[in-house]
């Protein structure tokens, strides 16, 4: 979330990257009915661009991050505050600050903003939910985890999940939790699937070895195009999609629809340390400022970049990956937003996938 509040948890939503982008956080937008913004025009070659940075350069710098995350700093990586980040630059974060004043911790904006209340608890799956624990088990267990990130010295967290790809090191996350809009890069990128209570890692720790973002967020953090996959190393030699499985992704799916949407948000009510979903039907954004889809979810920071399955079966825990967790609105808490997978995406993972 890029507009209204990322989904970091140390900044937006995800709580992890700053802003609406970085790292955990969820970005929170600010809508002005009486200043609606007008988006700058971008050709479609530009929306096609894919901008890439090359993260772990040698099996020594892998190292480096893994060791980098100690339990401690796993656990320190969830509740930044916000206010004391947001100082000087030109990135995401500043922009968020001058757009909506934040001055809660991520997943919060909008100054105070009403803590949703947990959601009843069930082991059989909901058709219909905000926000509740993901009991039932299936493959979407192994396939979501969460990323650990760093970003103007600040760790943060975020939210991704494996895709099927040619490499079969391929994850999905939200732009911000991979760069800060038009600023940096995040560094000592992590993804832990299937992350469990106290930062455990049953299936092995993956860092970054190359990230890719679109061009309209790497040039102009535009939400509608919030968005990156990360190339991640082995572990013990083998590839992650080996390990957990991953799921489908699909392109210019038809708008609507229901979908399940997953993550780890880490902002109160909730703690970062449990997967969570929201499902039902999608629907436009009310406010034209993007081309993103709403899905009703008090989803908090961290939950960034969490994958939205299409098609997805309980009993089993798959389904097709069509968008993900990207920001809230100031005034609007209860729906998130996530971009819509069509050209742009295609080309993103196209280019990913063969890295």
């Amino acid at each position: 979330m890029t507009l209204s509040t990322p989904l970091l948890t140390g900044v937006p939503l995800v709580a992890g990257l700053m802003g609406p982008a970085l790292i955990g956080a969820m970005p929170v937008q600010h809508h002005d009915p009486a200043h609606a913004i007008t988006k700058p025009v971008v050709h479609t070659a530009k929306r096609m661009e894919v901008v890439e940075h090359v993260a772990a350069r040698s099996p020594a710098d892998q190292r480096r991050v893994l060791d980098y995350w100690t339990p401690a700093r796993m656990a320190d990586a969830l509740p930044i505050d916000m206010l004391g980040i947001v100082t000087k630059g030109n990135g995401l974060l500043n922009k968020l600050a001058d757009k909506t004043g934040i001055t809660a911790a991520p997943g919060l904006t909008g100054g105070r903003a009403k803590i949703p209340t947990p959601r009843l608890q069930s082991a059989r799956p909901q058709t219909t939910t905000s926000g509740s624990r993901w009991l039932t088990g299936g493959a979407v267990t192994r396939t979501t985890g969460r990323v650990f990130l760093t970003v103007g010295g600040i760790d943060f967290v975020c939210s991704a999940s494996t895709v099927q790809s040619a490499s079969r090191d391929l994850v999905v996350t939200a732009g911000h939790c991979v760069k800060d809009g038009t600023g940096e890069w995040a560094a000592n990128w992590q993804f832990v699937p299937g992350y469990r209570t106290g930062g455990g890692h049953p299936y092995g720790q993956y860092a970054a070895r190359r990230m890719f973002v679109t061009g309209p967020w790497a040039h102009s953090a535009d939400d509608s195009y919030d968005m990156g996959m990360v190339a991640l190393t082995t572990a013990d030699s083998q590839h992650v999609t080996d390990v957990v499985g991953a799921q489908r992704i699909a392109f210019n799916a038809p708008r609507g629809g229901q979908t399940f949407g997953f993550g780890y948000p880490a902002d109160p009510p909730y703690n970062g340390e449990h997967l969570v979903y929201c499902a039902g039907r999608l629907h436009g954004d009310p406010y034209k400022q993007t081309r993103d889809q709403g899905l009703g979810c008090d989803m908090t920071a961290g939950s960034s970049g969490g994958p939205w399955l299409s098609g997805f079966d309980p009993a089993t825990g798959i389904g097709e990956i069509t968008s993900l967790s990207s920001f809230k609105y100031s005034d609007d808490q209860r729906t998130m937003y996530g971009p819509y997978f069509g050209e742009a995406a295609k080309a993103l993972f196209d280019t990913a996938q063969r890295a």
